[in-house]
């Protein structure tokens, strides 16, 4: 029986008819173009892995138009135009897979980064008006010429006529949105120029309005033209988001400008609005880390649905099925999942069928998609196989094994999936009464609630695929011989590391908090900045609580490059506009009746403290692997018990193992 029906009722832009209501998100294919500017192999797999699982309309991650104006290298996105009948000829193939299962599939178009480019990206600066790189102001990007704007939207109307030949439905214009190029010239912020690209708003839309005319003219008008369309800059200054919730004067685009710019676009032939807010100088609200609501784009897309008469495709932390059904006709006439169909390429059959309950879930922590930009194809922190379907996928056993795994947190967790998968006897053993290590803990915060969905999604595969999972056991040495293992497996994790402070009696470790709030006073410090601190402080500072954060390192959250640049950015500014008092390069000096001394330079400062929150990192829990890793049969440390990390390698090194034992 189909779930949430009015999901899977048909939908429509221009002429292309839809099957269903659900859209997978435009998300940048970084890395997956090959030698001559075509889609390859393993970008083709992927699109088609979400197709065969339901999806109604596929539109592709960001294409150039012309990596040459930028100086982009070739391998790092597809581009149409380098040599346009390989293109067509890798396109025409993945298109023909993809209409098999009944989807449709959009090719989405841009013309470059401009003054957003991540430093070393491209070797040509370039932007509307001469102006400073988003990230390194010390960049200078000069102003474009009128010969290259014009250059530019012939590139564009050229790639949409090999789109068509390739076999696309239709394409996306990457234009109004997120502060790339084209969205430079849009608002008056970025776009000083004097000709007729820019001044009134018509013209700062021109760019966008010729190109739309003139794939229309080209391709006909029959032929469907989406707009990835950012209603709103969420903008207080140049490199400075502006919250949810937060009171501010918008320095980019405001929702006034915005319906208006979307009435011209819509006049000028655009079939679509593909919807959501920000900028590169408000990066989180263009790719929302865990710390904002779901469906966070719904009130944009309400109100442009009272704006204009086009089909508005709405993405966004949309994953609760009733609060997309409830967005429909209101909000949206599509439902778009971006993260979550890189999670979980089944997501949407799963969601049909009603089987919730076996979704993997997205985080929201963009490790393994955005935050690997510069170090490979993107990917998913929790689904290894992502973006390499079929070179990466669990292989059959040739020989089935007995596994024993020790330790049920997430390395165990997965190992103990991926194995059983490939068809290998597998025993889980942990020794508390619960699964999820410490997830468990760090999954209590609102904005972490996606880490306990993580467990529970292992649970019920531990339960679907009848493994042997034995709660409060212990395993030593001596017991290992009872289970006659031809591997074992040792997944125990790590734990919160403790250290005396001078004149504390007893301090509590954010995982104690976490797992009993009431250990929290009103007045908190946490003693260690980094990401858990950080995230802890938080959660407290939003009870109500007055906190303050004494770091040693010069940096909290162990500086910038530490963690994904969009959910860096949004912690630091939540936790200003909690108050959360932050103090680097401070040393802990005593502690006093309700307060504690810390130096920082050659000050003292004294801080309420009622309750202080230990957070000074992990240590591996690994003195079973030491005493069993001399056994006469392979013995793996995998997870935390090997080295502390973050979720994506707990997960990925498990999976790497699990797949070839």
């Amino acid at each position: 029986m189909t779930q949430y029906k009015e999901l899977f009722e048909p939908a429509q832009i221009g002429t292309c008819a839809i099957k269903n209501k659900t859209s997978m998100a435009p998300m940048g294919p970084v890395g997956y173009a090959d030698a001559f500017g075509a889609f390859d192999q393993r970008l083709q797999d992927y699109y088609v892995e979400r197709a065969r699982h339901g999806i109604g309309l596929i539109i592709t991650g960001i294409c150039s138009v012309d990596i040459g104006i930028e100086g982009m290298p070739l391998s790092g996105i597809p581009c149409p135009t380098v040599e346009p009948i390989k293109f067509i000829h890798n396109a025409y193939q993945m298109n023909e897979r993809i209409h098999a299962y009944g989807a449709k599939v959009f090719l989405q178009l841009t013309g470059g980064l401009g003054r957003s480019a991540l430093p070393g990206f491209v070797s040509k600066a370039i932007a509307p008006s001469e102006q400073g790189n988003r990230f390194d102001p010390s960049i200078i990007h000069r102003e474009m010429t009128k010969d290259e704007i014009m250059n530019l939207i012939q590139k564009f109307i050229a790639s949409a006529v090999i789109a068509k030949r390739a076999g696309f439905d239709g394409v996306e214009v990457h234009a109004v949105h997120e502060g790339y190029l084209l969205d430079q010239f849009a608002i008056e912020l970025y776009n000083k120029r004097a000709d007729e690209f820019g001044g009134s708003l018509e013209n700062r839309l021109r760019i966008s309005t010729m190109i739309v005319q003139g794939i229309k003219k080209a391709c006909g008008q029959d032929f469907p033209v989406s707009l990835r369309y950012s209603l709103k800059s969420c903008m207080k200054d140049l490199r400075q988001g502006g919250l949810p919730g937060e009171e501010y004067e918008e320095a980019g685009k405001d929702i006034e400008e915005g319906i208006e710019a979307a009435k011209i676009l819509v006049a000028a032939g655009y079939d679509a609005l593909n919807v959501d807010a920000g900028t590169y100088d408000s990066w989180y609200w263009n790719h929302p880390p865990m710390y904002f609501e779901d469906g966070c784009y719904r009130e944009f897309g309400e109100i442009l649905k009272k704006a204009v008469d086009v089909p508005i495709i709405l993405a966004g932390k949309m994953e609760n099925p009733q609060m997309a059904v409830e967005a429909l006709g209101k909000s949206c006439d599509i439902v778009s999942y971006g993260r979550q169909l890189l999670c979980d390429a089944e997501y949407v059959e799963k969601l049909r069928t009603g089987r919730l309950d076996e979704v993997r879930p997205c985080l929201g922590c963009h490790e393994g998609c955005l935050g690997r930009i510069g170090h490979g194809p993107v990917s998913c922190a929790v689904n290894p196989a992502c973006g390499r379907e079929t070179i990466y996928n669990i292989i059959p056993a040739a020989v089935k094994k007995k596994i024993l795994i020790i330790g049920g947190g997430i390395a165990g967790l997965e190992v103990a999936k991926t194995a059983t998968e490939s068809g290998h006897n597998v025993t889980l053993c942990e020794k508390s009464d619960q699964l999820g290590g410490n997830l468990i803990a760090g999954g209590v915060p609102h904005f972490k609630h996606n880490d306990h969905k993580l467990i529970q999604y292992y649970q019920r595969q531990m339960e679907l695929l009848c493994v042997d999972v034995r709660t409060n056991t212990n395993v030593t040495r001596e017991d290992i011989a009872s289970y006659q293992p031809d591997i074992i497996i040792v997944a125990t994790g790590s734990k919160a590391r403790k250290i005396k402070l001078p004149g504390v009696d007893r301090a509590v470790t954010a995982e104690e908090v976490l797992l009993n709030p009431d250990l929290a006073k009103d007045q908190v410090v946490v003693v260690g900045g980094g990401l858990v601190g950080c995230e802890t402080a938080l959660w407290l500072a939003q009870q109500g609580k007055e906190v303050n954060v004494v770091e040693m390192l010069p940096e909290i959250i162990g500086g910038p490059g530490t963690i994904p640049h969009m959910n860096d950015f949004m912690l630091r500014d939540l936790l200003n506009f909690h108050k959360v008092g932050i103090h680097t390069s401070a040393q802990f000096v005593e502690a006093r009746d309700h307060a504690v001394v810390v130096k920082k330079d050659d000050e003292y400062l004294e801080l309420p403290a009622e309750t202080i929150v230990l957070s000074v990192g992990y240590e591996s829990e690994n003195q079973l692997y030491e005493a069993i890793k001399d056994l006469e049969i392979p013995v793996y440390n995998i997870g935390d018990s090997q080295k502390v990390h973050n979720i994506m390698y707990a997960i990925w090194d498990a999976y790497e193992l699990a797949r070839n034992l």
